[in-house]
């Protein structure tokens, strides 16, 4: 077991021999959750974390399709880029 402190900015210094075995590396990213009164930290890859921003897009309903053919997903892009070309031209 590993003891740690926390520093003036929350910061904690995780020991080598964990990183090590966890196979961590600088820029890396943890999940930080409590579980049962405990601070856990997980390794997420940059995967993890674009698929956890994509579900919360579809949970707001920030989403398209689902598309019958490439025609149509072609036409919708179509269209997603002629909006963002309008509003661009108006805040300008």
């Amino acid at each position: 077991m590993a003891i740690v402190r926390i520093k003036d900015k929350f910061q904690v210094t995780l020991p080598a021999a964990i990183r090590r075995r966890a196979g961590l590396a600088v820029g890396d990213w943890l999940e930080a959750r409590i579980e049962k009164g405990k601070i856990t930290l997980s390794p997420k890859s940059l995967t993890d974390r674009r698929l956890e921003e994509s579900f919360e897009d579809f949970r707001k309903g920030r989403s398209y399709g689902p598309f019958h053919s490439a025609a149509e997903l072609t036409s919708s892009l179509r269209r997603v880029r002629k909006k963002a070309r309008k509003a661009a031209k108006r805040a300008a």
